[in-house]
């Protein structure tokens, strides 16, 4: 039996000095230029971003991105400086399991505007939406073991450690085990009430 979900209108996710919005087309120069950029740091966990990353790749994206959240697959915001609109990184929640109503929150930040708080703003936006506008009773971030950043957004945020999960992903052919960590919505709520 296949469970449909509607699509949800485009929304944007505010805070004091960040907007979160879906990706658009006039975003596919500034994220080249951000993958460019982190190719040092955001590239030593992510697979997407590294030295041959065309426009055309960010372009893609974008389109992908714009499908997927019209066929309710994944939704995929775009970090932007609410003061000037430039662009922060990324943002959302993918691989989604609409039987037991959860997902993945993945992240990055470029690599000029990292250790800013940006994600540890952004990520209890998103976690919000994700509770209350696609019903989610849970969502996992999952980080390799030595991958102390992410590992750190998500501990600051509120969501909790559960446990090595051994070889759960594969980065550059290897083999990693993964840190993973379980939000849910009396998490946040704890976390906001604090």
């Amino acid at each position: 039996m296949a469970i449909t979900v509607p699509p949800l209108p485009v929304r944007e996710l505010r805070s004091p000095r960040l907007c979160l919005r879906g990706w658009q087309e006039a975003d596919a120069i500034p994220l080249y230029e951000a993958a460019l950029e982190s190719i040092d740091t955001v590239g030593a966990w992510l697979p997407w971003c590294h030295a041959r990353y065309a426009l055309a790749d960010a372009q893609a994206w974008v389109a992908h991105c714009q499908a997927a959240w019209r066929q309710g697959e994944h939704y995929t915001f775009a970090i932007t400086d609410a003061s000037d609109g430039s662009l922060l990184g990324g943002i959302g929640l993918n691989q989604r399991n609409l039987l037991h109503r959860s997902a993945n929150l993945g992240y990055w930040v470029r690599q000029s505007r990292q250790r800013q708080g940006i994600v540890t703003e952004a990520a209890p936006l998103v976690a919000c939406f994700g509770f209350d506008a696609l019903e989610l009773v849970r969502i996992e971030i999952v980080a390799a073991h030595d991958n102390r950043a992410s590992r750190g957004v998500a501990e600051r945020c509120g969501a909790r450690f559960e446990g090595i999960s051994r070889q759960r992903l594969v980065h550059a052919g290897r083999v990693l085990d993964a840190a993973v960590y379980g939000w849910i919505p009396a998490d946040l709520e704890r976390a906001s009430a604090g």
